[in-house]
């Protein structure tokens, strides 16, 4: 691992120029410069104060371990039927209600619809994969075809429908979780 390089994609993340990292740790700016090329290196003091400049500490900085798992697969999902309102809820991603947003897909049979959502904090997108939807969002109802897609912010009440005679599927990513 190269600290420097590391120091410097922080810096840049935080949109700081070398002088205002060091003025934040009381170094120079020819210090904080030759660190970020590999010239010198900091003491363990030093580092510390720097990490502490970025917004993070010595752990977190040296982790260069990737998520218990970041691809998921058909052996992942979880599925739902709800007979009663002719759907299917396919959990795409395993314990995506502890993530900060919830992708889902949502198989609509002929005359199905999803449970009717309260308003709520957050947002919604939905892309129709398959068929066509009526999203009713409050007391409008607005058609969504295959390759279109929605978004809007939650407060108002939602959910969608197929008023067709064939099968729908829809990609629904919430946020917060909500599924």
């Amino acid at each position: 691992m190269k600290i420097g390089e590391k120091i410097r994609r922080l810096r840049m993340q935080h949109n700081l120029t070398q002088e205002e990292l060091a003025d934040r740790c009381e170094l120079s700016k020819g210090f904080i410069s030759q660190v970020e090329r590999e010239l010198t290196s900091p003491s363990i003091a030093t580092l510390v104060d720097i990490l502490a400049a970025l917004g993070t500490n010595l752990p977190d900085f040296f982790n260069d371990e990737l998520p218990d798992k970041i691809v998921f697969t058909k052996d992942d999902v979880s599925v739902k039927t709800n007979e009663e309102l002719n759907n299917e809820i396919h959990w795409i991603i395993p314990n995506a209600q502890k993530n900060a947003i919830e992708p889902i897909i949502v198989h609509l049979k002929p005359h199905g619809k999803t449970a009717f959502d309260q308003p709520h904090d957050g947002e919604e997108f939905g892309y129709v994969l398959k068929g066509q939807v009526q999203l009713h969002f409050g007391t409008k109802k607005v058609r969504v075809r295959s390759g279109e897609a929605f978004y809007f912010a939650a407060q108002t009440s939602h959910y969608i429908s197929n008023a067709t005679e064939k099968p729908a599927s829809v990609l629904w990513v919430s946020t917060p979780p909500s599924f």
